[in-house]
């Protein structure tokens, strides 16, 4: 079942993240966009408010809350009401597919990973942003997520296993950035971006399906 209850009743604290936090905020698109193609057809799973979508240029959006529909509608994403594990396209229906913050709400990761596999063409790219569990965010998070409304009811990943889902999904060809290299409340201007893992709390990880 959909993890929409905080979503639906806390929007206005989640949008308020991203202007309290916004070098942070700035910092994450910039990973983001460093392994974004280019050009295609893309979709975000889990588009929330469209934070994301709408400044790459993200056109489409699968969102299972509506009051988060609602906004990113507002941002000028077509957004369709859905899950990850039964995304409402058809087979090879995208150039690119992004998850930011989603994967630590999903209810089957696997099953999400398949779904994003299939709607995509082959050669397609499969980009995946979040919190990695190990790293000093990540830690905060898994520490104090009791008294976070949105986090009690997420489970935080680290990079390993994101990628051995991705891999036993059948994705390959791995690269990643990351950045947030303080805590947040020392961030003010925007964080570098890297490449690869293990330093930054914010990873990104670009993951292709083969030419078939």
């Amino acid at each position: 079942m959909a993890k929409i209850t905080p979503f639906e009743e806390h929007s206005d604290q989640y949008e308020s993240w991203f202007s309290d936090h916004h070098a942070a905020y700035e910092s994450e698109l910039s990973a983001v966009k460093e392994l974004l193609p280019p050009s295609g057809s893309g979709v975000e799973i889990g588009v929330g408010s469209g934070r994301f979508a709408a400044p790459l240029g993200i056109q489409h959006g699968v969102e299972p809350s509506e009051q988060m529909r609602r906004i990113a509608e507002q941002r000028g994403i077509a957004t369709i009401a859905g899950v990850a594990e039964q995304l409402p396209y058809q087979n090879e229906n995208f150039d690119f597919a992004l998850m930011v913050t989603t994967l630590c709400f999903l209810d089957d990761v696997t099953q999400s990973f398949r779904e994003v596999r299939r709607i995509l063409t082959p050669g397609g790219a499969f980009l995946i942003g979040f919190i990695a569990r190990e790293s000093p965010l990540g830690q905060l998070y898994e520490r104090y997520k009791k008294q976070n409304v949105f986090y009690r009811v997420a489970t935080f990943y680290s990079v390993e296993e994101g990628v051995s889902d991705l891999r036993n999904t059948g994705f390959t060809d791995f690269k990643f950035t990351q950045t947030i290299f303080r805590p947040l409340e020392e961030i003010t201007a925007p964080e570098p971006v890297k490449p690869g893992y293990g330093d930054g709390s914010f990873v990104v990880i670009r993951a292709m399906k083969p030419q078939e």
